[in-house]
């Protein structure tokens, strides 16, 4: 078996979600998230891109419906016993191997949860559920069930955790000296994802972020690649990630000497950093944290550059994002409870001057104060030419 974590966590995992499920009398649960099922059995896939789903009734007992490229795979990587493959072929109808799955399981109008938020929930899959299965059960929007269990770290995850964040500072600390006039996006890339792979971790949920010049304003990932002039601006979002579990940070790098609006737009970002820092404590909720960021911001009339969010829980991530719930935006009020791992960024893009700035790290929430998991400084970065 290649599972990340002993037989005993999973069971607890089982328990605690058959307990939630208890406490908002479900009688089942169909999970559509790789992460809810990656993190219930391990069950560890890219094929959450075709129809698959795992049923979780009240008692405990899991059953994964998927497709036979899958079927290996889940028996590797997971603590599912009841694998079930629906046929490929033309019109075939997977929702209705469901429904007959869940009428052998005795659900038949019964209340089952159903993850529907989620990028292995396709419209399709919404629609026959709707139309195959709306008279067989009670079904309800379920989706953040277990997204709430996942945002809090049991020991055995935080230990991926710090793993992951020992890599972050890895691929960043490959990259700086590389950095400078001439320098090629694509060796830099290149050396952040090298290092990670070689500390032994993974493929992020999504692409690093690299801009430099005027797609240093960016805070997407972007194709194609420049070569760094002798004055310039390089923007770089990455994750260290280890058994899936991610830890980002966020920088841009000055290459040649910082301008006045770069050194500006540097100390608000600070600024904003240590006051979302004094929010990250349990009892503060995520429209807090939003808040101390913009507060901070716009105090030093810098609020037209600044982004409408401003962070994000992090954790065992797919594909195509690594973003988790819950987000901080404005009155947000999901609370910050001990043991949750939040990235915070502070990014600003002055579009008028062209100069970008961003500054973000990632913390573990604990009893009083968070801590950063990483080691790197936060000083503005600067590569002269």
């Amino acid at each position: 078996m290649s599972l990340a974590f002993s037989r005993e966590e999973y069971t607890a995992r089982l328990q605690t979600l058959t307990a939630r499920m208890a406490e908002e009398r479900r009688d089942a649960m169909l999970l559509f998230a790789q992460e809810s099922m990656y993190w219930l059995t391990g069950y560890d896939t890219f094929g959450f891109c075709f129809f698959q789903s795992m049923v979780v009734t009240r008692d405990g007992r899991i059953v994964l419906l998927t497709r036979s490229a899958d079927l290996r795979q889940a028996q590797l990587t997971s603590t599912v016993d009841d694998i079930r493959v629906w046929e490929d072929r033309d019109g075939a109808s997977p929702v209705l191997q469901l429904r007959d799955l869940l009428f052998e399981l005795g659900l038949d109008g019964n209340r089952i949860g159903v993850e529907y938020d989620t990028h292995g929930m396709t419209g399709r899959i919404a629609i026959d559920i709707a139309t195959l299965l709306a008279d067989f059960a009670l079904l309800e929007d379920a989706s953040s069930l277990v997204a709430v269990l996942r945002s809090v770290k049991t020991p055995a995850e935080i230990a991926c955790v710090r793993r992951a964040a020992a890599l972050t500072d890895a691929a960043y600390e490959a990259a700086l000296p590389l950095i400078g006039p001439g320098a090629r996006e694509g060796d830099i890339l290149a050396a952040m994802q090298g290092a990670v792979f070689a500390g032994g971790g993974d493929y992020p949920a999504n692409e690093f972020i690299i801009g430099s010049g005027p797609e240093a304003l960016l805070c997407r990932y972007q194709t194609g690649r420049r070569t760094l002039d002798a004055s310039d601006q390089l923007t770089l979002e990455w994750a260290g990630v280890y058994r899936r579990y991610h830890v980002a940070a966020m920088r841009t790098v000055i290459v040649g000497e910082p301008t006045g609006r770069h050194v500006a737009l540097y100390e608000a970002a600070r600024a904003a950093l240590a006051a979302v820092e004094q929010c990250l404590v349990p009892g503060r909720d995520f429209g807090e944290v939003f808040d101390a960021h913009a507060r901070e911001i716009d105090a030093r009339g810098e609020g037209a550059h600044r982004l409408n969010a401003c962070g994000y829980s992090l954790g065992a991530r797919f594909a195509p994002s690594w973003m988790d719930w819950p987000m901080a935006y404005r009155a947000n009020p999901a609370r910050i409870v001990p043991d949750m791992v939040v990235f915070v960024h502070m990014i600003l893009a002055d579009s008028d001057t062209g100069a970008a700035m961003s500054l973000g790290q990632t913390y573990l929430t604990r009893e009083g104060s968070a801590e950063c998991l990483s080691k790197l400084p936060l000083d503005l970065p600067v590569k002269a030419g």
